[in-house]
């Protein structure tokens, strides 16, 4: 599966989630809840198979995340290799990846904005620029933003958005400074998904 490049809305639309995760994206889906196309608003005729909605399950993740097959599988086998609930280790790492936190701290407003503004080396790590979009943050790292890139409008128009919003309770967030911090795992709880993970290990256990 390559990187999709198109329209974020109508790929959110065929997976019937919000993918980019914002509030226009949401508005779109509310007034067209069908998938995009001419024959969007008909009904699919049968019951989808038991391989066709693991299937649908595992696409949403990574094009939730903006992840390719091969780096998602991957991931998926680490931690499936790893002690803990396979389902809710994986969704860590997901969580643990930079451009995922950069979005979350709100410096940019959607995933794909992130990994482009970690990519141009914009984001540091521990007061050290680091310009891989899925580099591994762990448990106490500083994430902030240079401060060249401060004054850019987008930044600062993405950072007033943030505070009308709720921080991620793994977060520890000071938009004065542009920075910061990830203090711990995210529980399952935590993560208000619209996937069943259960079906993307049983897709790659088949």
């Amino acid at each position: 599966m390559g990187r999709f490049r198109g329209s974020i809305t109508k790929l959110s639309r065929r997976e019937g989630i919000n993918l980019a995760e914002t509030e226009k994206v949401q508005k779109y889906l509310d007034r067209r809840p069908y998938a995009p196309g001419q024959h969007g608003q008909r009904r699919a005729r049968g019951r989808p198979s038991d391989y066709s909605v693991r299937l649908r399950e595992k696409q949403k993740l990574a094009r939730l995340y903006g992840m390719g097959e091969k780096q998602f599988r991957n991931l998926f086998d680490e931690a499936a290799s790893v002690p803990g609930v396979t389902g809710t280790v994986f969704l860590q790492l997901l969580e643990r990846r930079l451009d995922n936190v950069v979005f979350r701290m709100g410096f940019a407003s959607t995933r794909r904005q992130a990994r482009q503004f970690v990519g141009h080396g914009h984001v540091f790590v521990n007061g050290k620029r680091v310009d891989i979009a899925s580099y591994r943050v762990k448990i106490g790292d500083e994430i902030s933003v240079s401060e060249k890139s401060r004054s850019m409008g987008f930044i600062q128009e993405n950072m007033e958005a943030q505070k009308r919003r709720r921080v991620s309770p793994w977060i520890e967030l000071n938009p004065e400074t542009f920075s910061g911090t990830f203090v711990r795992l995210p529980a399952r709880e935590d993560l208000a998904l619209p996937i069943n993970e259960n079906f993307i290990i049983e897709y790659y256990s088949r």
